[in-house]
């Protein structure tokens, strides 16, 4: 009997993530789940297991550790089974300016938004390339597309970078089987606003700007199993117009224009205090 294809999702504790997990497992997909909270792994595993029937591993890892990466590698390995998908998910924001937070905290968060990504991928892509199939997701986002704002000041930045690094991997890997995809979603509804403390101000912005991880996860899946699959695919139609005005207004207007929404929603952490 065929082994089921394997996939390893990062960030799948809640979210985006835990979602990839649930539709790839509905899929057909045995998936190994990693995050740091192993509890909400754990029932995630169990709920995949009853509903889906397929095996799933729960393989806890901090990410930002230097340690973690080589650690949560020896574990797959143990496994002996090739990946044909990896969700590189992972992934929070820092609240206030750059200066807000310490070096400490910013290091971190490029370990886990930037080099974490870069270092699975080179880890998983060969096999995927001797199997001739595979598929490498960068959840990416539209902060990655539309001109930087105040505050938050890496997590736009990393996210250009994950835009561009897929479409590299994608051209590098046209004749190999392996398809890349930089998902852009806008906003989703996830615990991503309540761990940046900036819930109550994103609960003004109107219904139709957001969407639910469930369908931000179906439209990645789905262009990815078409034969003209997009690297950089920005989920939904309010998110895609937002993207096309972006390059077609004057440069200075779009600026212009995050600047004064910026000014609305991403608020220093001792403005939000006050």
């Amino acid at each position: 009997m065929d082994q089921r294809p394997l996939a390893l999702v990062t960030g799948a504790s809640a979210g985006i993530g835990a979602e990839y997990a649930r539709q790839l497992a509905a899929r057909g997909h045995d998936v190994v789940l990693t995050a740091r909270r192993r509890d909400r792994l754990e029932a995630l595993a169990t709920e995949l297991r009853d509903t889906f029937a397929v095996e799933t591993w729960v393989m806890p890892a901090d990410l930002a550790d230097a340690s973690s990466i080589p650690q949560l590698l020896d574990q797959l390995n143990d496994l002996n089974r090739p990946f044909t998908t990896l969700v590189n998910n992972a992934g929070y924001a820092l609240t206030g300016h750059y200066q807000d937070a310490s070096w400490a905290d910013q290091a971190r968060f490029l370990k886990i938004m930037v080099e974490a990504v870069a270092e699975l991928s080179h880890a998983l892509l060969p096999a995927m390339q001797a199997q001739g199939h595979g598929r490498i997701i960068n959840v990416a986002s539209l902060a990655g597309i539309v001109p930087g704002s105040a505050g938050h000041t890496l997590y736009a930045a990393s996210k250009a970078f994950l835009i561009k690094f897929s479409e590299s991997l994608a051209l590098e890997n046209v004749n190999t089987g392996v398809r890349v995809q930089a998902l852009c979603p806008g906003f989703t509804y996830s615990e991503f606003h309540d761990v940046s403390g900036t819930r109550q101000q994103m609960a003004s912005l109107p219904r139709y700007m957001w969407m639910t991880a469930e369908a931000v996860v179906t439209e990645s899946l789905d262009a990815l199993d078409r034969q003209n699959s997009p690297i950089m695919l920005v989920s939904g139609r309010v998110n895609r117009l937002l993207t096309w005005l972006s390059r077609k207004l004057p440069y200075t207007t779009t600026v212009r224009i995050i600047a004064r929404r910026s000014q609305q929603f991403r608020k220093r952490p001792e403005e939000t205090q006050a």
